[in-house]
C-alpha cells in the first residue's frame, strides 16, 4: 500500500469516528432532556401537591424579585414653583440654564411658540430678553395646559427696559 493510500483510510476512519461521537452527543442530550420533562410530568401524576407548591414558590420568588427593586434610589428634584401673586415683586431666574449670563424671554402672548425660537434678529432688539436676576413684577398671571398659573405677565422693575415687560413661564419667577 502507498502513501497516499493509508491517508485516505485514517481520513475515512476519522470522519466515521466523528460522526459517531456527534449521534451519541446529541441523543444523551435528548435523552436528558426527556427524562427531566418525564421526572417533572410524573411528579404532577404521583404528588400534585408537591408539583403545584413548587410552581407557586417559583411565581413567588420572581414575584418578590419583579416587587423588591429600586426602592434605595432617590428622588429626582427639580426646581419649584411658587406660588404667585400678582402685584408681587420677583426675579428672573431660568431653571434650565446654569449660566448667569443667559437671558430669559418674554412674549406678547402667553403660550407662544415663538418663546423658544431665536433665530429672528428684530427679537433680540426692544425687551424681549432680559438678563437673569432682573427684578420684575407680576401683573397678571393665566392657566394654560392644565396647569394653574402657568404665565405670568411681569413688568420690569430696573435696567433699559424698566416700565416694559411681557409674558413668560411661572417657573422663570423665584423670590
Amino acid at each position: 500500500m502507498s502513501n497516499d493510500e493509508n491517508a485516505k483510510k485514517e481520513q475515512e476512519t476519522v470522519k466515521k469516528d466523528a460522526k459517531a461521537s456527534k449521534q451519541e452527543a446529541s441523543e444523551s442530550i435528548n435523552k436528558m432532556g426527556g427524562n427531566a420533562i418525564a421526572s417533572i410530568l410524573s411528579l404532577k401524576d404521583k404528588n400534585p401537591k408537591v408539583f403545584y407548591g413548587a410552581i407557586a414558590g417559583i411565581v413567588l420568588l420572581l414575584l418578590i424579585m419583579m416587587m423588591s427593586g429600586g426602592g434605595g434610589t432617590p428622588v429626582v428634584s427639580g426646581p419649584a414653583v411658587t406660588n404667585l401673586v400678582a402685584g408681587q415683586s420677583y426675579v428672573l431666574k431660568s431653571p434650565n440654564s446654569y449660566d448667569d449670563s443667559s437671558t430669559v424671554r418674554l412674549t406678547s402672548v402667553p403660550g407662544s411658540m415663538a418663546a423658544y425660537d431665536d433665530t429672528e434678529e428684530d427679537d433680540r432688539k426692544g425687551c424681549l430678553h432680559l438678563p437673569q436676576g432682573t427684578p420684575v413684577t407680576v401683573k397678571d398671571l393665566t392657566d394654560a395646559f392644565g396647569k394653574k398659573n402657568h404665565f405670568a405677565k411681569v413688568i420690569s422693575e430696573a435696567g433699559k427696559c424698566k416700565g416694559k415687560g411681557g409674558w413668560t413661564l411661572s417657573i422663570n419667577l423665584q423670590k
